[in-house]
């Protein structure tokens, strides 16, 4: 004997939520199934934000929320409402680099690109939390972070010399 599913209507399929994303109040509808990260890409248009193995083992997907890094390829939309969402393209302002972008483009920090946005937003938390990390330090926070072109060494170079220039800034501001 065949049975009949009852297939959701439409409207038992969307989700909503309000997330401040990169400074700003944003409100989303979406298929209560999605990642932040298929939300970020698919339905508010934040590409930086990469599709990587979607396993939670590369870190090309991982977005600031709530000044932690995470796996945006883990972390279900739905969870997020009225949480604060920082992608790459948060991380400069009034048209200038974060001292990230500009160290890694200094150095080489970045090759193919791919990895860059998770590596970035990984390394801003960690200079958030700790504004003067050793070399292991950083190392270790950037470890769930894989990049198959530079070797890293340009990366821990560029997150050091960006430490300096956040440094010398918070400095001169004072």
């Amino acid at each position: 004997m065949a049975t009949h599913t009852k297939i959701p209507a439409e409207s038992e399929k969307t989700a909503r939520i309000r997330i401040t994303l990169n400074g700003e109040g944003v409100d989303v509808s979406f298929a209560p199934y999605k990642t932040l990260l298929e939300v970020l890409r698919e339905d508010l248009g934040h590409t930086g934000t990469k599709h990587g193995c979607e396993l939670g083992e590369c870190g090309a997907c991982t977005v600031i929320l709530d000044g932690k890094p995470v796996l945006s390829c883990l972390t279900l939309a739905v969870e997020c409402d009225g949480r604060d969402v920082m992608t790459v393209e948060g991380l400069g302002s009034d048209g200038q680099l974060h001292p990230l972008q500009e160290a890694f483009a200094d150095l080489g920090g970045s090759q193919c690109g791919y990895c860059t946005s998770g590596i970035l937003l990984t390394a801003k938390a960690l200079l958030d939390q700790n504004p003067h990390p050793s070399r292991d330090q950083i190392r270790e926070a950037l470890s769930g972070n894989l990049c198959r072109c530079t070797g890293y060494l340009q990366i821990f170079d560029a997150v050091e010399a960006a430490m300096v220039k956040i440094a010398s800034h918070t400095k001169s501001a004072t």
